[in-house]
């Protein structure tokens, strides 16, 4: 009866805004991600991103990553490390938090992508122009 009128919905979204600490930061969770989502907290990577799972959402929806405040809204794919790329994805079942990953010594760590910043890598030319441009006499 009291799904009928649509009150277990409103249990829902009070556990939802209570596990994401009140209103103010259920506010600010969806301000930064569009959703508010209940979930298992899996583990957290060495940037400070946190990671989450709920068997009984979707496939391909039911593991995500909540960033790091320290991107705001300006975050991308790329600050989620290899490891945890392959968890989000279903290439492996276990979390890395549960299976030690194997570093090699020559694997880079990992870095997140800097295109369009002033970090962004911008080659030079030791070559002459063929064409030059046309700078107008001063008077």
């Amino acid at each position: 009866m009291l799904s009928y009128f649509g009150v277990d919905k409103l249990f829902k979204l009070v556990r939802l805004i209570k596990a994401h600490g009140g209103i103010r930061g259920s506010l600010y969770q969806m301000y930064r991600c569009d959703s508010l989502k209940d979930g298992t907290f899996v583990g957290e990577d060495e940037n400070g991103n946190k990671y989450y799972q709920n068997d009984k959402l979707m496939l391909g929806r039911n593991r995500w990553v909540i960033y790091h405040p320290k991107y705001g809204v300006d975050y991308d794919a790329s600050a989620v490390p290899a490891e945890w790329f392959g968890w989000l994805h279903h290439k492996t079942d276990q979390p890395p938090t549960k299976v030690p990953v194997k570093r090699y010594p020559w694997v880079i760590p990992h870095q997140d992508n800097v295109t369009g910043t002033s970090d962004a890598y911008t080659p030079y030319t030791t070559t002459k122009p063929k064409i030059e441009a046309w700078v107008p006499p001063k008077h």
